[in-house]
């Protein structure tokens, strides 16, 4: 294929504008010449033109590549060159020249291979070109080339499109994504405060009610404690107009014992009176027959026999009491407040025997009830104060007199302290709160207490023979039991004498708030003294000594200080060295345990089970009675 260079006949201009091309033109001009052309039509044109140009035409390639306008190259086949010069060669001959003419029967216009796949409204279809003048060619190859561009252009404005659509789709994606996870994470927030709000609502709401229940409570409490305080107003009315009535009974009852003690006593006296003077009738009879019949005995030493008599009973009477005296130690006012709490016990017991003859009702079971509240007493604060209520309840009871309740309640706290789960310091709380309300039945549980420990007095009576007819004789007055026929064992002695002196001790120590102990710290104070002070050392006072300082010492140390410590030191330097001088290997383990206490300070130290459990404890911590069972082992190791 060669480029063939056109000659085309001088054109004919009209308006402006070449009918025919100029034979001198290059392909660039004609370009030019169109271009100015469509700009004319354009302009004298108000609607667009379909092939209106914005810019100058570029010649592309066959695949699309920009080519050169600077000339205008065609591709022929070698036949259509062959003919064309024979008819060029003619035209010559007569001066003409000829325009070239194309053959486009079989020029295909389409898109390449890699468009096949485009869409349908941008397939170009096959055209078919007659043989048309030159113009019309370079118009149609202007055409196809314009398409083509186009074409191009669009392709890439479309795979622009597609890569921008691309990227938006997953800019779009990706955004989505994210809206997506800061969606669920709002939602997950939301949830967090929904719940944290349902959480606080329901706290606001708890609290609420229970500020509420508070409050009710207390309001229910007030009126409880106002119900009670009206209810215990008008027991103490009644209970004071009871005391007055029991008085009134007591103090009838005593004036006329004092009135019958009154008769006896004068009836003793005037028959005393008409004994002495019988035997001094008698005596001055047996004088003067003395004088009748014996006139040599001297009238001095005949009137001398009844002075003799007189002073041999002077001098009996002097050593029956020097004899008495070194039996019994113990401290004058000890020994007065024993009488008069005895004296007390029995002449309600007088009353209640009275009470008791003068009724048909049987006052058993209410003893047996008391019996029962005090075995069940524990070191629980919460059943402690529940026993005490229940006793009062019974001492109040119009169906049972009052002496006899009370009777009853000092007989039953003594004796449950031979009980191994017996607990000394729950019962003392027991006894200071029913003798706060009771305070007539302090007396009675002391006189009680005395009648079966004689060491609460505190007293000792020594054994002698002259006194006594037997040991077991002695052992009786002291306070061993006797069980048919038999007396028990110092051992068994022993072990309830340290019971005894244990609720003692606990007793004096006790303290409870609101409630006044009767028998306190000063008492306490006091036996310790006249202890030291009379009674002698031997087995029995170190075993009531050393329980006594077990349950009482640390109470008194936090009273006393330096004034205890005195007494104690007076225990170490003469107690104990009066017990070690006796040398008798029963007393060495009291010994030694009272020496521990004094040398290791255990008065220091409070006493297990001084301190009742709180109800929130007594579930898990184990009873105070547990603990008193090796008070009694212990004990049957003191000799």
């Amino acid at each position: 294929m060669e480029a063939v260079k056109l000659e085309i006949r001088r054109p004919q201009i009209v308006n402006g504008i070449g009918l025919e091309p100029d034979p001198d033109w290059s392909f660039k001009s004609l370009l030019s010449e169109l271009d100015s052309l469509e700009k004319k039509l354009n302009l004298s044109s108000s609607v667009s033109l379909p092939f209106a140009k914005t810019k100058s035409r570029e010649i592309y390639g066959e695949k699309g590549t920009k080519r050169s306008s600077n000339a205008f190259v065609m591709r022929v086949s070698d036949e259509e060159f062959e003919d064309s010069e024979g008819e060029n060669e003619e035209v010559r001959d007569r001066g003409l020249v000829k325009a070239a003419r194309f053959n486009c029967n079989e020029f295909y216009f389409s898109s390449s291979d890699d468009d096949s796949d485009d869409q349908p409204c941008l397939d170009v279809q096959t055209y078919l070109m007659n043989e048309v003048g030159l113009v019309e060619s370079a118009l149609y190859e202007l055409t196809h080339e314009h398409q083509l561009g186009v074409k191009e252009e669009i392709r890439n404005t479309i795979s622009a499109l597609e890569t921008d659509l691309m990227n938006e789709s997953e800019k779009s994606s990706s955004a989505h994504t994210k809206v997506e996870k800061y969606r669920e994470a709002r939602r997950e927030v939301e949830r967090k405060f929904d719940v944290q709000y349902q959480r606080r609502v329901a706290e606001g709401l708890d609290n609420h009610l229970t500020a509420v229940q508070w409050d009710h409570e207390l309001k229910s409490q007030i009126e409880e404690r106002k119900i009670r305080s009206d209810a215990a107003h008008e027991e103490a009315k009644r209970r004071e107009k009871a005391l007055q009535e029991e008085r009134l009974r007591q103090e009838k009852a005593k004036a006329e014992a004092e009135a019958k003690l009154k008769a006896e006593e004068a009836n003793r006296a005037a028959l005393e009176a008409e004994r002495i003077a019988a035997k001094e009738a008698a005596e001055k009879e047996a004088a003067k027959a003395s004088k009748a019949n014996t006139s040599e005995v001297p009238q001095t030493e005949a009137s001398g026999g009844p002075n003799a008599t007189s002073s041999r009973v002077e001098n009996d009477k002097t050593n029956k009491s020097e004899l008495a005296g070194n039996m019994l130690r113990a401290a004058e006012s000890a020994l007065k407040l024993e009488r008069e709490r005895l004296q007390k016990l029995k002449e309600l017991e007088e009353i209640n025997q009275s009470l008791r003859s003068s009724s048909n009702q049987n006052f058993d079971s209410t003893g047996r009830l008391i019996g029962r509240l005090i075995r069940q007493i524990s070191g629980n604060k919460d059943k402690v104060s529940t026993q005490a209520s229940e006793l009062v309840k019974i001492f109040n009871n119009p169906r049972c007199p009052q002496t006899i309740s009370i009777a009853y309640f000092a007989q039953k706290v003594v004796s449950n302290c031979e009980s191994p789960s017996h607990s000394a310091f729950a019962c003392a709380h027991v006894i200071v709160l029913v003798t706060s309300q009771f305070p007539q039945a302090m007396d009675l549980v002391l006189a009680e207490i005395h009648r079966a420990c004689i060491y609460t007095v505190p007293k000792h009576i020594s054994y002698t023979k002259s006194a006594f007819e037997s040991k077991e004789a002695y052992w009786k007055v002291i306070g061993y039991k006797e069980d048919d026929g038999k007396i028990e064992s110092t051992t068994d002695y022993l072990v309830r004498l340290d019971s005894y002196m244990k609720l003692y001790g606990a007793l004096v120590q006790t303290e409870v708030a609101g409630c006044q102990n009767v028998h306190g710290l000063k008492e306490g104070w006091a036996w310790l003294a006249r202890f030291l002070n009379a009674l002698p050392a031997n087995m029995y006072t170190a075993v009531a000594l050393y329980a006594f300082l077990q349950m009482a010492g640390f109470a008194l140390f936090r009273k006393y200080r330096s004034q205890f410590m005195k007494m104690l030191n007076f225990i170490s330097e003469n107690f104990l060295n009066a017990l070690r001088s006796q040398d008798d290997p029963d007393l060495r383990p009291i010994t030694s345990k009272i020496q521990c206490y004094l040398e290791d300070k255990l008065f220091l130290q409070e006493p297990e089970g001084r301190t009742l459990q709180s109800s929130l404890l007594s579930n898990n911590m184990a009873p105070e009675s547990d603990y008193h069972g090796p008070y009694h082992q212990q004990s049957m190791h003191f000799y």
